[in-house]
Formats: structure tokens, sequence, C-alpha cells
């Protein structure tokens, strides 16, 4: 592969990264504003719903997932070896967990809304979540891409001075989202918690379609986790091929 395809491919991986870091931000920002009310993240909702449902924000975050997803596959197939730096079996595992939020989120959100008129904010999200047992979960997967977005730009931004400079201020704040991403949400919970003893019905949209969209999520992630599997297997089938041939290329020599 020449050099210009080289850079050319870790450009593409850093803009789509960015696009997804973009998401992300704007997505623990939301849960953020939980900590204040659960009307002003429902405002941020709305302001980020249209941003992703626009058809530039839709064909940026779907085509930046596809893309990033694509020359992951390309990496986890090419690579020859696995002995890794700690950060980096770090942020390879951070990266392959953040398209499951990214399916859960397409499935819950956009093909509810797109099949079935589901429109989301966050009290209905909330109670959905409570009555599914599934809040854990949420809260879980932000973490994980937020690390690998932030670990493959201070990759990338580590050479310069001035990122070093700030580096404890960057830290500061990678770390401090998350924290306030969660205690927004967890204020979120309490709040629809208070509103009556027992919580509300979750949205009959959602219920009456709940075993077609838990089949559609389970569909997509089942085929997501075959082709992880598929590149991997691909790529060691590979190299021992290459080390077959170098093997009989040296006795021939």
């Amino acid at each position: 592969m020449t050099v210009r395809m080289q850079t050319g491919l870790r450009q593409l991986q850093l803009g789509s990264g960015v696009v997804l870091l973009g998401y992300l931000f704007l997505h623990l920002l939301n849960h953020a504003l939980g900590i204040w009310s659960l009307e002003l993240a429902g405002r941020g909702l709305v302001l980020a719903l249209w941003v992703w449902r626009s058809p530039p924000g839709t064909v940026a975050l779907y085509g930046a997932a596809t893309l990033h997803f694509a020359l992951a596959l390309r990496t986890i197939y090419a690579r020859r070896h696995w002995t890794l730096p700690l950060a980096e079996w770090v942020r390879l595992w951070a990266g392959l967990s953040l398209p499951l939020l990214l399916i859960r989120h397409a499935v819950t959100t956009r093909l509810a809304s797109s099949l079935y008129g589901f429109e989301p904010d966050y009290e209905r999200v909330v109670v959905l979540l409570l009555t599914s047992g599934t809040q854990g979960l949420q809260l879980a997967l932000l973490a994980p891409g937020w690390i690998h977005g932030c670990l493959g730009l201070w990759f990338r931004l580590r050479h310069f001075r001035w990122a070093r400079r700030i580096k404890p201020l960057l830290l500061a704040a990678v770390v401090l989202l998350p924290l306030l991403s969660a205690a927004g949400f967890i204020r979120m919970m309490r709040t629809v918690e208070a509103k009556s003893a027992m919580l509300a019905a979750p949205d009959p949209k959602l219920v009456a379609h709940q075993f077609t969209l838990n089949a559609w999520r389970h569909d997509l992630v089942s085929f997501y986790l075959l082709l992880i599997a598929g590149a991997f297997v691909a790529g060691q089938l590979r190299n021992k091929v290459e080390r077959r041939r170098s093997r009989s290329s040296s006795l021939s020599a």
C-alpha cells in the first residue's frame, strides 16, 4: 500500500472518529444537563435530535459509523500480531463496544420513530430503561466509546507541544464529563420515579412493537459480532498462509 493511501485512510479514520466523538459529546452533555432539571435535558435532547436527524446529520453520523467500523475491520484483518501496549488494548476494547450503543440508539429511537412514530423524550426514555432494567447498560455503553474516541484523538494530538502543555486540563475534561453525565442521568431517574409511587407505563407504541424491535437489535448485534470474528479469523488464516510461504521460500533458497 502506498504512503499516500495510508495517509488518506488515517485521515478518513480521524474524520469519522471526530464525528462519532461529537455525537458522544452531545449525548453525554445532554445527560449532564439532567443535574439541573429534566426539562433542561429535554431541551438539549430536542437540539441533538434536530442535529442528528437532519439529512446532513444523518449522513454524517451513520456514514461516519459505517466508515469507522469498516476501517476497524480492515485493521483487525491486516494486523500481523496482537502484542499491543495497554493503551492500545483499552482503545480497541472501547472502540468495539461503541457500535453496541449506536445499534441500540438506532433501533430504539430512529427505527422506532420511522416505523412506529415513537418520538423520544427523556421521561419516556427513562421510563423505558427503568421498566426494562437496562438503565445501567445505558450508562455503561457511553463510557467506553468516549474513552476510545478521546484516546484516538490524543494519539494524534500528543505530537503537538500545545496539546502536551494542556494535557492535565484535557484529562480532567475526559474524566469529568462522563461523571457529570452519570450524575445527570441518575438525577433524571429519581425525578421520574418521584413523580408517582409507580412508574408510568412505557409508551404503548414501543410496547406493541417491542418484540420486533428486540429482534432487530439482536440480529444487528449478531451480525456486528460475526463481522468482527470473521475479520479476525480471516486475518489469522492469511498470516498462517504467509508464514508457510515464507518457510517454503527459505527452504527452497
